[in-house]
């Protein structure tokens, strides 16, 4: 399958997505390759769906007076590639050549530090409510445009944020339909 990306200055961007650049990004060590995919889930104010505050947050313009949670969280340096809204659209705020700050301290196969050659995605939503059938269309359209980009994200290879932080982080939590996600993924594939 061979599908179009957007090129800039060596960077990787998708198409037909609304392109947001964060600030907190950096190089991936020199010849490392990526193979793993994160997803996460993600809500500001906890809970709170729409408005703009996630997109706010990863470019450092979080008001925080504008919500009690944000003035826990707005001197906080993170970002994701891609972030996908509850009616499905997306948005890429790194270059996915580029390392992301989304996954924290964490390990995945007993290899450290998941940010130096993850992709992360997040969904808006939040542990314990069901995500959007919107939300599980977009996601496994993008991860299919990830995989062919990056042959080695396999199957074994998307995981959520809780399998590479456990007992630290708890997303995309038990709302998230793993087998349905991996097998239309997997459908999609055999097209």
């Amino acid at each position: 399958m061979n599908i179009e990306h957007q090129q800039l200055s060596g960077d990787i961007w998708l198409p037909d997505i609304r392109h947001t650049p964060s600030p907190n990004q950096n190089e991936r060590p020199v010849g490392q390759q990526i193979s793993l995919l994160v997803i996460h889930n993600i809500s500001l104010p906890p809970g709170i769906f729409g408005g703009d505050a996630v997109e706010a947050f990863f470019q450092n313009r979080l008001d925080p007076t504008a919500h009690p949670f944000f003035t826990r969280i707005a001197d906080l340096r993170v970002s994701s590639h891609l972030y996908i809204r509850r009616d499905g659209t997306a948005q890429q705020f790194v270059a996915l050549n580029k390392r992301a700050w989304h996954a924290g301290r964490s390990c995945f196969a007993g290899q450290p530090d998941c940010n130096d050659y993850a992709i992360g995605i997040e969904l808006e939503g939040t542990d314990d409510v069901p995500f959007a059938p919107a939300q599980y269309t977009c996601l496994i359209r993008l991860t299919r445009q990830i995989q062919t980009l990056f042959p080695l994200i396999t199957p074994e290879c998307i995981v959520g944020h809780s399998d590479i932080a456990p007992g630290r982080k708890t997303d995309p939590g038990p709302q998230f339909v793993w087998d349905a996600f991996l097998a239309a993924l997997d459908h999609t594939h055999a097209d």
